[in-house]
């Protein structure tokens, strides 16, 4: 099966690089063209209709989050290049969404084609591009939802209903509101890097917690939930937690 297929990037080098990469080593992908900004981008979406577009996060005129909103429909698979920017990772990563990094790597680029050229992604891939815009549009950060990939599929948790995030080796457990638990193959230093902007504190070695779901702090080594909970706080961390928690108290 042939993939239509568009570059994105504002970046020349890289344009050629991904082209040169794709011609010799993907011959099932047509390059119909190449766009250098956002706006040139919405041009060729609309007329070459691509099946995969490669997408730069980040451009001179606009993100690639920017530019995805301005379509009517998307109707193509999206995996999103950039450089080793930790604001638009933490972002792409947020949202579950696949993504390759500058320089691209040969043997990443084949096993990203292998899995956005199977049909049975297109509508999971395109149903995440759209929760991400989503997020991006939400100016209230416990309205946005953290997408996660599992075995059974895409989880997708409303901010708001996550309590707390416990640790245990290279898993995690995600504790909701509703008094259930998701485990999740990620670690807590991933949930830490990822939810850092998004009203969560790593206030022990062992535990994330929500601002949100926090009532107050006692003894200066808990926070007490509203649930009536309590998730430790390391002695390290007293001092961070305390200052977080009085500006957290100033945000919502």
């Amino acid at each position: 099966m042939i993939v239509k297929s568009l570059i994105i990037d504002d970046n020349s080098f890289i344009i050629d690089l991904l082209s040169d990469q794709i011609r010799q080593n993907h011959p099932n992908i047509a390059l119909l063209g190449f766009a250098k900004s956002g706006k040139e981008g919405l041009e060729k979406i609309r007329l070459f209709k691509p099946d995969l577009v490669f997408l730069d996060v980040e451009m001179g005129d606009m993100t690639g989050f920017d530019m995805l909103n301005q379509l009517e429909n998307i109707t193509f698979q999206t995996i999103f290049i950039t450089s080793h920017s930790h604001y638009a990772i933490r972002a792409i990563r947020f949202n579950a969404l696949d993504y390759l990094l500058k320089p691209i790597n040969d043997k990443e680029l084949a096993q990203a084609i292998k899995r956005h050229t199977s049909k049975s992604t297109l509508q999971a891939n395109q149903n995440k591009v759209h929760q991400a815009l989503i997020n991006l549009q939400t100016k209230k950060v416990e309205e946005q939802s953290l997408l996660l990939q599992t075995q059974q599929g895409t989880l997708r948790l409303a901010l708001k209903h996550i309590v707390k995030i416990e640790g245990e080796r290279n898993y995690s457990y995600i504790y909701l509101s509703d008094n259930t638990k998701e485990l999740s193959s990620k670690t807590l230093g991933y949930f830490e890097d990822i939810l850092a902007d998004k009203g969560f504190i790593r206030c022990h070695r062992s535990f994330l917690v929500n601002c949100f779901h926090i009532d107050t702090i006692q003894n200066q080594d808990s926070f007490l939930l509203k649930d009536n909970s309590r998730v430790p706080i390391s002695r390290r961390k007293k001092s961070d937690a305390k200052k977080w928690f009085r500006n957290c108290n100033v945000l919502l």
